[in-house]
């Protein structure tokens, strides 16, 4: 090829480059944080899906001819080879914990993102709903959420599961609506913000109807927010539930999560601490393991930052 002459680009190769959702994810693959949160991300999504082929023993049923509170047992760190393995002990009920932990996984996943999608589709409407219309509904809709969010968000959720009574359907329910504000705040910002530009009004003025004009043209825009929020959300969701467990509001026994599992062992921190550490751990990874990909995806989805600003 000569010095004059231009290298030619294919169609495809031009939409590639082009294409946001390309640079978005090329972004969030590159991003250092987000790539230790998906790192991380993968591996609970590994145990909650093959938690079956992973966890060597019932994460529920007792086993038999195991002391109560057996500290790990790990042949390659010499443990006698007659004995069972058992990565992370056993705990006050002779279960093996590696076990629990491993169910565990699926359970918070579940948790995480079941009560963070009804609360983006509750909160999102109503906040669509406020900015969108505006007047005594947005006044009446802001205030109410207003009012969910002067209440410490833990305690509001135990009123909640009080009112509801203890279980892990309560407790996720309760969850969703401490979560209902955010969302809400997220897309009524979004859609203020978007409402009056040329591109709207082009809409109206060719006789689009409002619905279509609110989902079709405005409500697109506010999900960069609500996926960084979103994220974000889960992990909060995830503590939260964890907490409730802890103190017998949330998951009933012999339900293996995580903040049951805490709180089943409260009183084993200073002669057993294993079967706290583990539990503890699980948790912090994995609310790490979203806010790192939250983090993440706050830096890329920032159009300064898409588009080089």
């Amino acid at each position: 090829m000569s010095q004059n002459e231009v290298p030619s680009l294919s169609p495809d190769s031009i939409r590639e480059r082009d294409n946001p959702y390309v640079i978005m994810a090329r972004r969030i693959f590159q991003h250092r944080s987000a790539q230790l949160g998906m790192f991380l991300l993968g591996i609970l999504i590994i145990c909650a899906v093959f938690a079956e082929q992973i966890a060597p023993f019932d994460p529920i049923v007792p086993l038999k001819g195991e002391k109560r509170r057996e500290p790990p047992c790990i042949h390659l760190l010499g443990c006698p080879a007659d004995q069972p393995q058992h990565l992370m002990g056993i705990d006050g009920n002779t279960r093996d914990q590696f076990s629990r932990i491993i169910f565990g996984s699926r359970l918070s996943l579940q948790i995480g993102i079941s009560t963070v999608t009804f609360a983006i589709i509750i909160g999102g409407l109503l906040g669509a709903i406020a900015g969108f219309i505006g007047g005594w509904l947005d006044d009446l809709i802001m205030r109410s959420m207003d009012v969910l969010q002067a209440f410490p968000s833990l305690l509001l959720a135990i009123a909640i599961v009080a009112v509801l009574g203890p279980g892990l359907i309560n407790a996720l329910l309760a969850i969703a609506i401490i979560e209902i504000p955010i969302f809400a705040r997220v897309v009524r910002a979004s859609v203020l913000s978007v409402k009056e530009l040329d591109y709207v009004m082009a809409s109206r003025a060719q006789g689009a109807s409002e619905l279509r004009v609110l989902f079709t043209r405005i409500m697109p825009n506010a999900l960069t927010p609500l996926i960084v929020q979103g994220t974000l959300g889960i992990a909060s969701a995830i503590l939260s539930a964890a907490a409730l467990s802890f103190l017998g509001l949330g998951a009933e026994f012999p339900t293996p999560e995580w903040g049951l599992m805490l709180g089943e062992e409260r009183n084993s921190v200073f002669n057993a601490p294993f079967l706290v550490f583990f539990p503890g751990l699980a948790i912090m990874v994995t609310v790490l393991s979203f806010n790192l990909i939250g983090d993440g995806l706050r830096d890329v989805l920032d159009p300064r930052l898409v588009h080089g600003g």
